[in-house]
């Protein structure tokens, strides 16, 4: 199978997000270089006319290309940069899977463990958000409980092989401690968290990849 190559790749990446995390994860298990240009979105640099200008969907993360295009929203990304490698299968009813997937994390892990997260960790306002934190908290649970209730069933999130669901579905529900959750009740989420671990060229979450580009440098 032929991958494809990008000369220059670069991702638009919040360090401190899930959605960031799965793009930086794929692209070092595909082995693209790419150039990271960290965006200060606690600060609004994603208001900012510059920021639009680029990505009018004003969200972090995306990815340009060296023609100028970009692509926005981590799961569309996720998708077209898996196409023609393996981890994104050829046959529909796997990839049907993994969209099904991919969605459920969009829907129902993402918002109810990726904010709580952003709340707690990133913008400290526990506090402040504590009733909607719980709120969260109580979605997220019943989504976790269905995702582990399929991992005791099956290897991966999508057949039998790793991909971009596990990625997808790894990203936020790996770090849901960080969001206030137990994830001790979980036992068969906690051992895909292993296999996911020990897929080649797997890296952290805190892992600093790709060079650095500037603001400033960042193709205008």
């Amino acid at each position: 199978m032929t991958l494809t190559r990008w000369r220059v790749l670069r991702l638009y990446n919040f360090p401190g997000s899930g959605n960031s995390y799965k793009l930086r994860l794929l692209l070092t298990q595909l082995g693209q270089p790419f150039e990271r240009v960290d965006i200060d979105l606690l600060g609004g640099e994603t208001t900012t006319p510059r920021f639009r200008a680029r990505n009018p969907l004003g969200q972090t993360p995306f990815i340009e290309f060296e023609d100028g295009r970009v692509l926005a929203e981590s799961n569309a990304i996720l998708w077209h940069l898996a196409e023609g490698t393996p981890y994104l299968a050829t046959d529909r009813w796997t990839r049907a899977l993994a969209m099904q997937w991919m969605s459920f994390e969009q829907y129902r892990i993402e918002p109810n463990i990726g904010t709580p997260r952003f709340w707690i960790k990133e913008a400290k306002i526990a506090e402040a958000r504590r009733e909607q934190i719980a709120e969260k908290q109580k979605a997220g649970n019943a989504a976790l409980a269905i995702l582990d209730a399929h991992l005791a069933r099956e290897p991966f999130v999508a057949g039998a092989r790793y991909g971009i669901a596990d990625i997808s579905l790894y990203a936020y529900s790996h770090i849901a401690e960080e969001g206030g959750y137990d994830l001790a009740p979980y036992r068969a989420l906690r051992a895909w968290f292993e296999r996911v671990r020990a897929e080649p060229r797997h890296v952290t979450f805190e892992a600093e990849l790709g060079r650095v580009i500037p603001w400033p440098e960042a193709r205008r």
